[in-house]
Formats: C-alpha cells, sequence, structure tokens
C-alpha cells in the first residue's frame, strides 16, 4: 500500500450557492453542509469566497475546527471503506485542554453532507463514516515519530523546531523520550505576516482581503494590489529577519541549553516556515558551530505522516485503516495509505 498526503488550504466561507462544475475533483470541490447551511473550503474557498478565512488555533468548539476535521474524514473515505483508525492533534499549548473534546467530536462523526456536483452528476450527498478509534497527540510527538520511525529515519538525540503558521514549537528528543525543559511554544509566522501586511498598508490600499489571502501571497515573490504588480522579496525578507531575531530565537536561547548541545548536534526544521530560504538561513547561521541544521523532506506533511503510522499502530498493523489528519492553520494535511484498487463507501442521496 503506498502513503498519500492530501492538502489544502484552512480557509472557509459561509456560502448558500450549490457550486456546479467548478472543480476536476473533490479536493479542490469541497463544499460541506453543517445543519443544512453550506460551506466552501480549502481551494474552492480560495476561487470562489469573497474573504474565506480561519481562526488561529481554533478549539474543537469551534465551527471552522468541525468542519475542517469532516474534510478530511470525508476524502478518507472517498478511498476507504474500511472503519477508520484517526490520529490528530494540538500544540503543547492546546493539547491538554482540548484533547478530550476532539477525541469525543471525531467519533460521534458518523455522517458527511456535501456536494458533490462541483466536479460530478451527482447531487447533494450524505456519505456514511465509520470511526473504529481516535488518538489526540502533541503535534511535536507526531513529528517526532514521523522523523524516527518514517522515511528520515532519524536516530540519537535532536531538536526539533516546527515552524508552523500560528505556533513555532521546539524540544529536545532524545531517545529515551522529549525533554520537557526544552519545550516551547511561541507565535508562529503569522508574527511575520502581521508585519508583512502592516508594512504593504503605509504604501498600498489592500481592499477587502483577509490575513489568509495575504499569507498564499506571501509565498510568492509578489502580489498584485492596486492593479499593480509588487515585488516582495525584500520586504518578505527583512520581515522573517524581525521575526527570527525578535521571537523565536531569544526563546530557544532560554529552552535549549549548552548541556543540550553537548547531548545532540541535529536540528530538524519543519512546518510551513521551513520553506522560506530567508527563515531557515538563519538557524544555519545562528547554530553553524554546534549544530547542523537539515530542513525535513516535505515539511507541510510530516505531522500528518507521523499522526498516519501512529494510527497504524492502534489499528495493530493494519494501514488499510490508519488515517493521519493535521488540522493546520494555513494547510489541513490528511494521510493515508491506498492499495491501487479499492473500493469507496456507497454514499445516500438527500
Amino acid at each position: 500500500m503506498k502513503m498519500k498526503n492530501y492538502s489544502l488550504p484552512s480557509m472557509f466561507e459561509i456560502s448558500g450557492e450549490n457550486f456546479n462544475f467548478v472543480s476536476k475533483d473533490l479536493l479542490n470541490g469541497l463544499q460541506i453542509y453543517d445543519e443544512d447551511q453550506g460551506y466552501i473550503l480549502g481551494n474552492l474557498a480560495l476561487t470562489e469566497g469573497l474573504s474565506p478565512n480561519k481562526a488561529i488555533n481554533s478549539s474543537p468548539n469551534e465551527l471552522d475546527y468541525s468542519l475542517f476535521l469532516k474534510a478530511g474524514i470525508l476524502l478518507a473515505c472517498q478511498k476507504n471503506n474500511r472503519p477508520l483508525t484517526i490520529t490528530s492533534g494540538f500544540p503543547f499549548s492546546t493539547y491538554q485542554i482540548y484533547k478530550k473534546k476532539a477525541e469525543e467530536l471525531i467519533l460521534g462523526i458518523d455522517s458527511v453532507e456535501y456536494n458533490a456536483r462541483t466536479y460530478s452528476n451527482v447531487p447533494k450527498t450524505k456519505i456514511r463514516t465509520r470511526i473504529h478509534k481516535v488518538e489526540i497527540l502533541p503535534e511535536m510527538i507526531g513529528n517526532i515519530i514521523a522523523l524516527r520511525v518514517g522515511e528520515d529515519n532519524a536516530e540519537g538525540n535532536f531538536f526539533v523546531v516546527s515552524l508552523g503558521y500560528g505556533t513555532c514549537e521546539a524540544v529536545l528528543s532524545t531517545e529515551n523520550g522529549i525533554v520537557h525543559r526544552t519545550a516551547a511554544s511561541i507565535t508562529g509566522v503569522q508574527y511575520a505576516l502581521d508585519m508583512f501586511i502592516q508594512s504593504l498598508s503605509k504604501k498600498y490600499y489592500l481592499g477587502l482581503k483577509t490575513e489568509k489571502q495575504f499569507d498564499v501571497s506571501f509565498r510568492n515573490d509578489h502580489i498584485i494590489l492596486n492593479r499593480k504588480k509588487v515585488n516582495i522579496v525584500d520586504l518578505r525578507k527583512s520581515v522573517l529577519e524581525r521575526y527570527y531575531n525578535y521571537v523565536v530565537s531569544p526563546v530557544l536561547r532560554r529552552s535549549f541549553s549548552d548541556s543540550d548541545f553537548e547531548k545532540a548536534n541535529k536540528i530538524y526544521l519543519t512546518g510551513g516556515g521551513a520553506l522560506f530560504p530567508e527563515l531557515t538561513d538563519l538557524f544555519k547561521e545562528e547554530f553553524k558551530d554546534i549544530a547542523s541544521v537539515e530542513i525535513v523532506k516535505n515539511p507541510l506533511t510530516l505531522t500528518s505522516r507521523g499522526y498516519s503510522l501512529n494510527s497504524i499502530m492502534l489499528a495493530d498493523g493494519d494501514k488499510s485503516s490508519a488515517i493521519g489528519l493535521d488540522i493546520g492553520n494555513a494547510n489541513t494535511v490528511l494521510t493515508q495509505y491506498e492499495s491501487d484498487k479499492y473500493e469507496s463507501f456507497e454514499p445516500t442521496f438527500s
């Protein structure tokens, strides 16, 4: 069975319109119903939405968390006709608060209603779900599982820094487990994005774009404002440097002691922020004399891959039912294992 990753922007917007043939597949045409109200999510929200957004570090009590949870389960059910074993998670800072509620929420989902006409001839559809087991982990534990058990095959002691959109986390991982004293959670790359938006607003009218829409542009070399192509390379470099120097570096200095670097000499960088060379180069410069800095393979999917490996253990080695679901602030990522031939659930029409 092959590991597959499915990623969508964590953006949604309420929409009562029943979209028809606006995407090539379900991943790009997600329209989900909650109590008969329609919502467009992910890439469909980007293309058809007016003001798509998502709360930062939302709780299981909030609508957006529930919607992206259902979206992940819906995508999983399209490729799997077996009871699902699901692992998901939260940052260290909210893990204990949300763990039990999230488990109850996931186990309580027995169906997902969606608009299949966004990509097919099938009308509004309700798909039945079967969820067997659920476990909620700290996100960093998901990263460490992926590094040690997955294709990276990391050994010994090492540091992990996850440069997420809403939260940046860091910890020292040893062969005996994590060192809790070193665990840190601080504001994520959103901090740099806020400075980016503020700087642009001093020169340009920004219209009604949401923070999430600016985040998409932040990853490119330019942005279109007032019908002008604005180069943002230098500005992005500047705000990322300020973010690192004033937010990230001071916290790492407090969390990682000299004695820690005597035990470990490698730092793994993951999360969306690891895709910015302007940011990762600052890590390499600061730690060049005491540790090697390595960007993990596919930083956006590492957490979800770790969750899926945990689900395999929960399912007693059964890959076909194992699901990893990372509901991130910037992207929601599903990881599952698929055979060349599968039977999807039979939908019930409403």
